[in-house]
């Protein structure tokens, strides 16, 4: 046992000190020489078991030295295994097995926890149930409305919305997810892109719902406002109806006809060009979003803290239907905010938290407490956060896992950093690839397009160097492409990439893989800007410019702010022809048309937009140039809430926002 010992103790060193290991060697060899024969070969029988020994404790070590995420890896392989087969036998279930059934097994195995908690109200999952069934009763008598009619969804975070989303879930209708920052020309648009016949709006939105009313009445559209009593022509009020409903279940048969690809909800997502395009998230694809939380260590006993937008994927998507798999209580917020977020996660034990970058950077900027450490948040899950700020939330909050990942509403490709390392988005590896073929190919960010070789097919880019992600469309990673419109869902595809004839999904995103195989994230192409949490097409807000009745032609881009995440939304603009730049008309113009993180903050007047041969805006210069007075001739203004204007943007405005006196 001793000679056992000191071997694979030998064997150790030698994979530090190869010279060591063969004195040692040497050592043993003269030593079995001068034995006798039986003793040889016990001696024989010693050194096998020794090898046999070393070999077992020397694998740790060399794979913790030489291979160091070799047990993460293992472990993420397991849970993608583990995944897919729970995913094949929810497939396999008759009837057939969706979400809202996954809901209705965890009211049957805790009906009196608590699922949502949102200011002074708690409603277990029985209350949701039943509460869901009055919603879904009171619509279903409705004349007009046929279960498996497509409703539009337009609230606030509150808990109507979920119990709205079950009720709707359980009459086998699909739910557009309206974003209730938007108003008139896009509310009226993205109403249509789901093809709804039915509107339901909180009371808070009753303004925004009357701007567009005479159009949904010329279509015959159904409009309910979650109040008792409306006294506005076209629009019914809903919750008596609903407090008068029976809570009974619905039966099953209503929803008999949806399939794993009928249409389970519309997430609205800005893309690259145009009006919000709708991405349609089929049952299947929303079956398989169950397990994002779970596989991230998520349990029936973590309480989590949902304050993001709920018609966002990341509310809905991870907060909303990842809760439902795992169990858990739902913190719901009407929307984020810095200062209360650890007096909230205090006073609800919370431990799951989400985040988009912007968000981790808004709570580093808080004022320090005494107090920072005393919570019990143990994870955070999101995406966007940039490495120096990683370190600092994780420095002044506490040891708090990050597991930031990568993914899109619409795409067919994800990856999400298990082995926590600072800075990336996702790890890749072979299983992975195999699974959801993607590569890195170049791409020249002036003409807007992969770069080809001589057979027409994109170029894959070497390790280490950027290049645009693209994910190969199969029956495992399929792209489903966006409502009503076929032009957008067609850009998304890219074709003839590897060989002849193949079909790839256009991420749009810029990624960098290291000799560690793990992925970074770039930058984004396109005509579009990140403010706020928000993607912004660039297209949609000059058309709002241009309807204004001073401006001619506005060309949109993003510029980037000291201590700001993403790039905030900047316009050059041409004036009509005798007319003059108002500033309080276009800031009252943009108010009424845009949310306020696509409000342009800067105006830079231009005597005309400058094009390129091919007639595209020309915006690289004008990004470089930004909104620095010292360098543009050109008149700049600013946005300024408080005088409802756009103002001249002087020197001394510059060099405090530069300096982050003044804070956009």
């Amino acid at each position: 046992a001793l000679f056992s010992a000191c071997f694979g103790f030998s064997l150790l060193l030698a994979i530090i000190s190869p010279p060591l290991w063969a004195n040692i060697f040497h050592e043993l060899h003269i030593l079995w020489r001068k034995r006798s024969a039986p003793l040889r070969d016990i001696t024989m029988e010693m050194l096998l078991i020794s090898i046999f020994l070393a070999t077992i404790l020397a694998v740790p070590f060399v794979l913790r030295t030489f291979f160091p995420y070799v047990w993460m890896d293992v472990l993420y392989f397991g849970d993608l295994v583990r995944i897919l087969v729970r995913f094949v036998e929810r497939r396999r279930r008759r009837p057939l097995f969706f979400v809202l059934d996954r809901f209705l097994e965890q009211t049957a195995a805790h009906p009196d926890k608590n699922f949502i908690v949102f200011e002074n109200e708690r409603h277990t999952f029985s209350e949701a149930d039943r509460r869901s069934n009055q919603i879904a009763n009171a619509l279903q008598s409705h004349p007009g409305y046929e279960a498996g009619d497509t409703v539009a969804l337009f609230t606030g975070n509150e808990p109507a919305f979920m119990f709205t989303w079950l009720a709707l879930a359980k009459l086998g209708s699909p739910v557009a997810l309206l974003n209730h920052n938007i108003r008139t020309k896009s509310l009226l648009h993205c109403f249509n892109c789901s093809k709804a016949t039915v509107l339901i709006a909180s009371s808070e939105l009753k303004e925004a719902v009357e701007d567009v009313l005479p159009s949904l009445t010329e279509q015959g559209v159904i409009v309910l406002l979650m109040t008792k009593h409306c006294d506005k022509p076209g629009i019914e009020g809903f919750s008596d109806k609903v407090e008068e409903a029976s809570d009974a279940p619905l039966p099953r048969s209503l929803r008999s006809n949806i399939t794993p690809k009928s249409p389970a909800v519309y997430i609205y997502t800005s893309g690259t060009t145009g009006l919000p395009k709708a991405a349609v998230i089929n049952q299947n694809r929303l079956l398989t979003a169950l397990v994002v939380l779970s596989s991230n260590g998520v349990t029936s006993k973590d309480v989590i803290f949902v304050n993001l937008p709920l018609y966002h994927t990341a509310g809905f998507v991870i907060g909303f239907i990842g809760s439902i798999e795992t169990g858990s209580t739902i913190i719901l917020k009407r929307k984020f905010s810095a200062s209360q977020f650890w007096d909230d996660c205090r006073k609800y034990n919370v431990t799951v938290v989400q985040y988009i970058g912007e968000v981790m950077r808004y709570l580093c900027s808080t004022p320090k407490r005494d107090n920072d450490k005393d919570h019990k948040v143990r994870l955070a899950i999101g995406n966007g956060i940039r490495a120096e700020i990683w370190r600092e939330f994780v420095s002044r909050f506490g040891n708090i896992q990050i597991r930031e990942f990568y993914a899109s509403t619409e795409g067919n490709v994800g990856f999400i950093n298990y082995a926590g390392k600072v800075g990336a988005i996702g790890r890749v590896n072979f299983l992975h690839r195999k699974l959801f073929p993607y590569i890195l190919v170049k791409y020249d960010t002036e003409r807007d397009e992969p770069i080809r070789d001589a057979d027409g097919l994109c170029v894959e880019v070497p390790k280490g160097e950027t290049g645009l992600l693209v994910s190969k469309i199969t029956d495992i990673a399929p792209f489903v492409g966006y409502a009503q419109n076929e032009e957008q869902t067609e850009r998304k595809r890219l074709r003839n990439v590897l060989k002849k004839g193949d079909l790839y999904f256009n991420t749009g995103d810029l990624m960098r893989i290291d000799d560690e195989n793990f992925i970074y994230f770039q930058d984004r192409v396109g005509d579009t800007f990140r403010w706020k949490g928000e993607n912004v097409a660039t297209t949609e807000v000059s058309d709002i410019l241009t309807i204004s009745e001073c401006l001619k032609e506005a060309n949109i881009y993003g510029v980037q702010v000291p201590g700001h995440e993403g790039r905030i939304g900047m316009a050059a603009v041409t004036v009509k022809r005798e007319a003059q730049f108002d500033g309080k008309k276009i800031y009252n113009h943009v108010v009424n048309y845009l949310p306020s993180y696509a409000r342009p903050r800067f105006i830079r007047l231009q005597n005309a937009v400058e094009v390129t041969g091919t007639f595209k805006q020309m915006k690289v210069k004008l990004v470089e140039e930004s909104f620095d007075p010292g360098r543009i001739q050109d008149p700049l203004y600013i946005l300024d809430d408080k005088e409802k204007s756009y103002v001249p943007l002087t020197a001394q405005v510059y060099s405090s926002i530069m300096s982050g006196n003044i804070k956009l």
